[in-house]
C-alpha cells in the first residue's frame, strides 16, 4: 500500500470521527473547514495556504490562543494559524522547507476550537504538496563561492576535482567546462575536472580560473568558479653564485670581524626570508649568518700556536639548505690563508740573570748571555736585537760584545778594596723587534761580586799588657784586643784564645769574646798561686774556603788583695766553767790559734759577737797576735740572782783590719759552746749525736718507654667486645629460625559473658555467607505466581526466569562477611512476613531506602550480598518467599551485620 492511499484512510477515518463530535458539540463551527488546498514545492514562509472563520451561538466568544492545530499528520511544524480580522489564516513558517523531493507530498492538520461556553471543534484541513521542475543545485562549495584547488608541481596528470550536483527531479546532469583549452578538460557526465599537463612552478602560471556550468537540459545552467592554484615544491637544490673559495685573513682578528660573505640561490623561491638557510663546519674559529651567508671571525686565531703554527690553512665546509627543513642542500669548500703579524713581542726566559763574579776577574771576562725567543712565525716578524745596556754607578765597566747579542763582557776592575766599587750590580738589557711595532722586554741582571780572601788580619798593637785584681770574679773584663781586615767586604774576624791560660786545677781561668775580642775571667785568680799570665790570641777571618791568621801577644798581672779569710782549726769549741771561777783566769787554758795566707798574724783582731751575757768572757790579746786566750772577765753570781743562764754560746768573729785604715776586711767565726756548772759536782753532761732519718718517697709515674701497656690493654678490649657482638649476632640469627610458640605466652580465652535474653524476638542467628557468581544449576515453578524461578542447589540462592545475566562476569572473589538474621518469634504468621515487617504491617518505602542507605555507608563486610541475589528485573517476591522477610530495626535492638538488601531473596 502507498503513501497516498494511506494518507486517504487516514483522513476518511479522522472525518467520521470528526463529523460525530461535531454532531454532539455543534455550538461552535470551524466555517470552510474541512478543506483540501494544494501548494507548491518551495513556497515561502509566510505564504497563505487557507482561510476559514469561526461561528458561535449564544454569545459565545472565542479566547485568545484558539483555534489551533492540536495535532497533524505527519507531524509537522510547517503551518501555523494567524487571525487577521474576523478571519483565520494558516501560514507557511518555512520550516521545514516544503520540498517535494524530500518533505511528504501531504499534511493533514488537524484544527480544534473552544469557545467560551465550552463548545468545541475540530475539522481536518488537508494540504497536498504540488511538484515543481527546479534546476540543478551544487552539493559542495560552489553553491556559495568559489572553489579554491591548490596542486602542486610535478604533479602527474589526472583528476583534480569533481563537482558535486544534483537535480531535484532526478534529471540526467551535462557539466561544461570554460574556457575550453588544453591544460584542463571536465567529464561531461561525472563532474571531473581533469588536469592535462604537468605543471612547473617555475615556468607556468601559478593559477588558472575555470567556469563550471551545470544544466539538465530544461533550466537555465548553474554556474561555479574553480580557481586552480600550482603549489610551488622543494624540487630544486640551491646553488652557490659566489665564485671565490680562498680567503687570506690575518691572525688576531677580533671576534665578528667580517672575512667573507657566500651568497646563493634557489629556483625555488618561496619569497620569503630564511629561504636559504647557510651553516659551517667546523665552528672552531668562524661562524656563518644562517640567513644572510656572513662568514665572522668566531675567536681570536693565533697563527703562532699549533696547529696553525705548522699549517696557517683552514679549510671549512659551507653548506646552504632551503626551506623548509629537510629539503634540498649544495656544500661547498673554503680554505682560509691565516697570515702572520708581528704580535709578539720577544720574551726573555729568564728575564732575571743573577751571575756571579770574583772580584778578581780579568777584562772581558763573560759576565752573562741573554737568551731570548720571539713566537712569531716568520721573519722579519720574529726577529730582534739587544740594546740599551744600562748600569747606574757602573762606570762603563760593562760592554754587549759584539754589539747587538746578549753577551755582557767585563771591560773594568770589579776589585772590593776599590773606592765606590758595590758587591752588586744591577744592569738591564731591551731586547727590541726590528720590525713595527717594535715590542720590547727588559732583562734584568744582578752581578754579584765574589769576595776574594787576599789580606790577613792585622792586630794593632801586636801585643797588650792588661792588670786585673784577683779580688774580681767570674765574667769580669780584662781588655779587648782588636784585629783589622783590608777585604772587602768585611766578613768578620774571630778570636780565639791559643795557650798561656791555664792554672792549678784549671786549663784556663780566660775566655775571650770571638766576634768582639773581650778578654774575660771564668773564674777568680790567685795572686798567691799565679801572680802572671802570657795569652797568645789568635785572629782568623771568616772566609768559608781560605781563611786567613793573625796571632797577638796579651800580659795579664793579676793584683794582690785582701781576699782571704783568717781560718781557726777548729771552729767550734765545747768547755766547762766552775761557778766559782775567779776572774782572769784562762779557762781550761784555752787558746784559739788562727792563720791567714794573706795577712800577718799581727793584723788579727778578736771580738765576741753574740752571747756573751753579762760580759763574763774576753779574748787576751784582743789585738796583734794569731794566738789568743779566753779568760774569765766577770765572775758567775747565780746566788744573788744576777745570772741565770748556765750555758753559752759565743760567737767569736776573727777579722784580719787590724793594721789597715781602709781597704778591704776579711772575717773568721768560731763558735765556743761554755757550760756553768757548780763547783763540786762529778755529774758529766751526756749529748746525743745527732741522727739521719732517711724518708724515701715513691711517686707512681708513666714511663713513656712503657707505650705497649696501654696499646695492649686497648686492643684486648676492642676484640674482646668484636667477639660478644658476634656471638650476639650467631644466637639472634639461630633464634630467628626457631619456633618460639612454646614460649610467647597464651591469652586467655574470651569469655562472653551471658546475657538474659527476655525477648525471644530479640535472637540472632549468626550466618558466614562466601559471596561469590552464583550459578543458577536448577528451575522450579513457584506455587503462588505460577512463574519459573531457577535456583543454586547448594545455596538456595533463586532468580526468576528472565534474569538479566552480566555479559562479562566478574571474576570471583572470595569474601567472607557475618550476616546476623534476626529470628521472628514463633507467634508471629510466617504468611505475613513475605512482604513488609514482621508484624505484617506494611514497611514504608521511604524507611526502607533510609535504612538501605545507611547500610550502604556502614557496610565493611565486602560487596552487598544482595547483589549477587538481586530479585530481577524488580518483580514482586510474593512467591518467593520460604524464608522469613527481617524484621525492621527497632530501637534497642542489636545492630545487624546485614546492612542490605531483603533476606527473602537468599
Amino acid at each position: 500500500m502507498d503513501l497516498d492511499k494511506f494518507n486517504n484512510i487516514i483522513n476518511l477515518f479522522l472525518l467520521i470521527c470528526f463529523g460525530a463530535i461535531q454532531g454532539m458539540s455543534g455550538a461552535v463551527t470551524l466555517v470552510d473547514l474541512p478543506n483540501t488546498v494544494n501548494v507548491k514545492e518551495n513556497s515561502p514562509s509566510g505564504m497563505v495556504v487557507a482561510s476559514f472563520t469561526v461561528t458561535t451561538t449564544r454569545a459565545a466568544t472565542v479566547p485568545p490562543g484558539y483555534p489551533i492545530i492540536i495535532n497533524s499528520n505527519p507531524l509537522t511544524k510547517a503551518f501555523i494559524i494567524s487571525k487577521l480580522n474576523l478571519q483565520y489564516q494558516v501560514l507557511i513558517t518555512g520550516n521545514p522547507i516544503l520540498d517535494f523531493e524530500t518533505a511528504p507530498n501531504a499534511f493533514n492538520l488537524q484544527i480544534y476550537v473552544n469557545d467560551s461556553e465550552g463548545d468545541t471543534d475540530l475539522q481536518i484541513l488537508t494540504i497536498v504538496i504540488t511538484d515543481v521542475d527546479e534546476p540543478p543545485v551544487f552539493l559542495d562549495n560552489l553553491k556559495n563561492q568559489a572553489v579554491s584547488v591548490y596542486i602542486t608541481e610535478n604533479s602527474p596528470q589526472g583528476t583534480i576535482y569533481t563537482v558535486l550536483a544534483y537535480d531535484p527531479e532526478k534529471q540526467p546532469l551535462q557539466y561544461s567546462l570554460q574556457p575550453a583549452g588544453p591544460l584542463f578538460t571536465i567529464n561531461g557526465g561525472t563532474g571531473s575536472i581533469i588536469s592535462t599537463k604537468v605543471f612547473d612552478y617555475e615556468k607556468d602560471l601559478k593559477s588558472y580560473n575555470l567556469l563550471v556550468k551545470v544544466g539538465d537540459g530544461t533550466n537555465p545552467d548553474i554556474n561555479g568558479t574553480v580557481i586552480v592554484y600550482i603549489v610551488n615544491t622543494n624540487d630544486n637544490a640551491p646553488i652557490f653564485t659566489m665564485k671565490q673559495t680562498t680567503f687570506t685573513i690575518p691572525e688576531e682578528q677580533p671576534p665578528g670581524t667580517i672575512v667573507a660573505n657566500v651568497t646563493a640561490q634557489d629556483a625555488d623561491d618561496f619569497g620569503y626570508v630564511g629561504n636559504l638557510i647557510f651553516s659551517i663546519n667546523p665552528t672552531d674559529y668562524f661562524t656563518i649568518n644562517p640567513l644572510t651567508g656572513i662568514i665572522r671571525v668566531a675567536e681570536w686565531i693565533d697563527r703562532d700556536a699549533k696547529p696553525l703554527r705548522d699549517n696557517p690553512l683552514i679549510t671549512v665546509e659551507v653548506s646552504v639548505i632551503d626551506s623548509p627543513k629537510g629539503g634540498q642542500s649544495t656544500s661547498m669548500s673554503i680554505t682560509f690563508n691565516v697570515t702572520d703579524i708581528n704580535d709578539n713581542p720577544p720574551v726573555c726566559i729568564p728575564d732575571t740573570y743573577r751571575p756571579q763574579v770574583e772580584e778578581t776577574a780579568i777584562i772581558n771576562t763573560r759576565i752573562i748571555t741573554i737568551t731570548c725567543t720571539d713566537i712569531d712565525v716568520d721573519p722579519p716578524n720574529n726577529q730582534f736585537k739587544f740594546t740599551d745596556l744600562s748600569c747606574n754607578g757602573c762606570n762603563l765597566i760593562f760592554a754587549l760584545n759584539p754589539a747587538f747579542s746578549g753577551n755582557i763582557e767585563l771591560t773594568g776592575s770589579l776589585d772590593l778594596e776599590q773606592p765606590n766599587n758595590p758587591l752588586e750590580y744591577t744592569l738591564t738589557v731591551v731586547a727590541e723587534d726590528i720590525t713595527a711595532p717594535f715590542y720590547k722586554d727588559t732583562a734584568y741582571v744582578y752581578v754579584i761580586v765574589l769576595p776574594v780572601n787576599e789580606n790577613p788580619p792585622v792586630f794593632n798593637p801586636a801585643t797588650y799588657n792588661f792588670s786585673v785584681s784577683e779580688l774580681n770574679g767570674q765574667g769580669a773584663e780584662i781588655g779587648v784586643v782588636t784585629a783589622t781586615d783590608k777585604d772587602i767586604p768585611f766578613t768578620g774576624i774571630t778570636y780565639s784564645i791559643e795557650a798561656g791560660g791555664s792554672t792549678l786545677g784549671y786549663s784556663n781561668i780566660f775566655w775571650i769574646d770571638p766576634n768582639t775580642g773581650s778578654i774575660q775571667l771564668m773564674t777568680e785568680p790567685d795572686y798567691e798561686t799565679t801572680s802572671k799570665y802570657v795569652l797568645t790570641i789568635k785572629a782568623v777571618d771568616n772566609d768559608p774556603t781560605n781563611p786567613k791568621t793573625a796571632n797577638a801577644v796579651v800580659t795579664v798581672n793579676i793584683l794582690e788583695a785582701n781576699d782571704e779569710k783568717p781560718m781557726c782549726t777548729p771552729n767550734y769549741y765545747t768547755i766547762t766553767v766552775p761557778t766559782d771561777l775567779s776572774p782572769g783566769t784562762n779557762i781550761q787554758r784555752f787558746q784559739l790559734t788562727c792563720t791567714d795566707r794573706d795577712s800577718p798574724p799581727t793584723a788579727f783582731r778578736y771580738t765576741i759577737n753574740s752571747g756573751n751575757i753579762n760580759n763574763h768572757f774576753a779574748f787576751s790579746p784582743t789585738a796583734g797576735s794569731n794566738i789568743t786566750r779566753l779568760i774569765l772577765a766577770e765572775p758567775f753570781d747565780y746566788s744573788d740572782g744576777l745570772d741565770k743562764q748556765w750555758n753559752y754560746k759565743l760567737l767569736v768573729f776573727i777579722t784580719d783590719d787590724n793594721l789597715l785604715s781602709k781597704g778591704i776586711v776579711e772575717t773568721g767565726t768560731v763558735t765556743i759552746n761554755v757550760n756553768v756548772v757548780i763547783a763540786g759536782l762529778t755529774t758529766v753532761l751526756t749529748t746525743t749525736p745527732p741522727s739521719i732519718t732517711y724518708i724515701h718517697i715513691a711517686k707512681n709515674a708513666y714511663a713513656t718507654t712503657a707505650w705497649y701497656v696501654p696499646f695492649i690493654i686497648t686492643l684486648g678490649a676492642m676484640l674482646l667486645l668484636g667477639f660478644l657482638g658476634y656471638l650476639l649476632y650467631h644466637l639472634a640469627k639461630y633464634l630467628s629460625t626457631k619456633d618460639l610458640s612454646c614460649c610467647t605466652p597464651k591469652p586467655a580465652k574470651y569469655k562472653e559473658p551471658p546475657i538474659q535474653n527476655t525477648n525471644k524476638a530479640k535472637k540472632e542467628v549468626v550466618l558466614e555467607l562466601t559471596n561469590v557468581n552464583t550459578v543458577f544449576d536448577g528451575e522450579a515453578v513457584d506455587p503462588v505466581t505460577g512463574k519459573v524461578y531457577e535456583f543454586n542447589t547448594k545455596s538456595g540462592a533463586r532468580r526468576w526466569k528472565d534474569t538479566q545475566i552480566l555479559k562479562d562476569p566478574q571474576p570471583i572473589k572470595m569474601e567472607s562477611s557475618e550476616l546476623v538474621i534476626p529470628v521472628l518469634p514463633s507467634s508471629i504468621n510466617e504468611g505475613k512476613g513475605r512482604i513488609g515487617t514482621a508484624n505484617g504491617q506494611k514497611t514504608n518505602s521511604h524507611d526502607v531506602k533510609a535504612l538501605q542507605k545507611g547500610a550502604e555507608k556502614k557496610n565493611v563486610f565486602g560487596p552487598d550480598p544482595k547483589s549477587l541475589l538481586q530479585n530481577p528485573a524488580g518483580q514482586p517476591t510474593e512467591g518467593l518467599s520460604p524464608l522469613p522477610t527481617p524484621k525492621t530495626k527497632q530501637e534497642g535492638e542489636p545492630k545487624s551485620i546485614l546492612k542490605k538488601g531483603d533476606l527473602s531473596e537468599v
